[in-house]
């Protein structure tokens, strides 16, 4: 079965780092652009970070500076590395690919989510 694993989410206080980890699973021929989303309580999902199969990144500006993303092609693997977090970083963050599957194409798929907290 094909599917986005994310990992590394916990708590942590202000000004403290996490690096997210996101690992695609199963039969996969490839992975074209990939990307980090957030979505924080009572609001809507938001883009903050991607990266293209080539490594080409767009930060968003509430993360500029302190979120950095990444990929290891060979791996099916992007992270996140996320500094100098503040309270408002606080959301269940997903990771978001475009892979290439065997007689299927193209698709589209989430993972499930890992939560990120911080304290103040």
């Amino acid at each position: 079965q094909v599917r986005l694993v994310e990992s590394g989410g916990g708590m942590v206080q202000a000004g403290g780092s996490l690096r997210l980890s996101c690992v695609g699973f199963g039969s996969i021929i490839s992975i074209d652009d990939m990307a980090w989303y957030r979505q924080a309580p009572g609001k809507e999902r938001e883009l903050i970070a991607k990266i293209t199969r080539g490594g080409t990144t767009t930060i968003e500006d509430s993360v500029k500076g302190r979120f950095t993303i990444s990929r290891l092609n060979a791996k099916n693997t992007m992270y996140l590395q996320m500094n100098s977090l503040q309270p408002e970083d606080t959301a269940v963050y997903y990771c978001n690919a475009l892979l290439w599957l065997p007689q299927i194409g193209r698709v589209d798929r989430w993972g499930q989510g890992t939560q990120v907290t911080v304290s103040s």
